[in-house]
C-alpha cells in the first residue's frame, strides 16, 4: 500500500481498532496509520476484536469481512448491539454479497482490498466527520418560527440542534451516517435527492461512489423512522415526505 499523498495528519489523536487476519495487511495498515498520527489497536480474529472493542474506546473500527471464528459481519452486528461507533468494512472481493451483508449488518462504509492508504485515510476522515454530527452550514435546517428548532414530519420529530430524533414520542437511535442522511433529507423536505448528491453531502465522496451504500442506509433508516417516510422516486432518487 502506498503512503504517499495522504495529506495532513489528524489534528488530534484518533484511535482505530483494526481487525484483520492477514498479518502482512494488518501490519502494513497499522504502520501506515500510526505514521500519520493515528493510534491503532489490532486483532487477528473476530473474537479478539470483540474483546478489544469492549475493553477500550475507539473512534473508528476497521473490520475485515473474512475473519476466523467470528467473521466481520457477525462482529459488526455484535458491535451494533451496544454502539453506534463508525464502522468501515474491508472486503477482499467487493462483490454484491459482501457489500450488502456488511452494510445491512450496520457498517457505515466499505473499501475493497487492496486499498491505497490514501483512500483508507480519506474514508476514515469522512467517517469521523459524519460521527461529529456536523451536517454542514449550507444544509442545516432553518429554525422554525418562534425560535422552535424541532422539525415535524407526521409522527417523526427531529431536533437538528440537539441532534435528537423521536418517533411517536419515543427516541430513535441512529448511527452517525443514518443521522446525517436524515438531516440531509430534513433540510430538503419534498425535494428529490439523487444518489450522487447524497454520496457527496452525506458520505463526503468527491466522486461517484457505489450507490449501494445509499440504498442500504436508506433501508436501515426506513426501518427506524417508518417505511413510508422516505419515498423512492424511481430513476431519480429519494425524498422525505412533507
Amino acid at each position: 500500500m502506498s503512503v504517499s499523498d495522504i495529506g495532513s495528519r489528524p489534528s488530534a489523536p484518533v484511535t482505530v481498532l483494526l481487525v484483520e487476519d492477514d498479518e502482512v495487511i494488518r501490519k502494513t495498515v497499522e504502520m501506515a496509520l500510526e505514521r500519520y498520527g493515528y493510534r491503532v489497536s489490532t486483532a487477528g480474529d473476530g473474537l479478539t476484536g470483540l474483546e478489544l472493542f469492549r475493553e477500550q474506546r475507539h473512534d473508528v473500527l476497521l473490520l475485515d469481512v473474512m475473519l476466523p471464528g467470528l467473521d466481520g459481519i457477525g462482529l459488526c452486528r455484535k458491535i451494533r448491539e451496544s454502539s453506534m461507533d463508525p464502522i468501515l468494512m474491508m472486503s477482499a472481493r467487493g462483490d454484491a454479497l459482501d457489500v450488502v451483508s456488511g452494510l445491512e449488518a450496520g457498517a457505515d462504509d466499505y473499501v475493497v482490498k487492496p486499498v491505497d492508504t490514501s483512500v483508507l485515510v480519506a474514508r476514515i476522515r469522512s467517517l469521523l466527520r459524519r460521527a461529529s454530527f456536523a451536517p454542514g452550514p449550507e444544509r442545516t435546517p432553518e429554525p422554525a418560527a418562534g425560535g422552535a428548532t424541532d422539525l415535524v414530519f407526521g409522527d417523526l420529530t427531529i431536533d437538528p440542534q440537539g441532534l435528537e430524533v423521536h418517533r411517536a414520542g419515543e427516541p430513535v437511535a441512529l448511527a452517525p451516517t443514518e443521522l446525517r442522511l436524515l438531516l440531509e433529507f430534513a433540510a430538503n423536505p419534498g425535494i428529490v435527492l439523487d444518489r450522487q448528491t447524497l454520496l457527496r453531502n452525506v458520505w463526503d465522496y468527491g466522486w461517484d461512489g457505489d450507490s449501494r451504500v445509499v440504498d442500504l442506509c436508506v433501508q436501515r433508516l426506513r426501518k427506524k423512522i417508518g417505511p413510508d417516510r422516505i419515498e423512492t422516486v424511481r430513476g431519480f432518487g429519494y425524498k422525505l415526505r412533507r
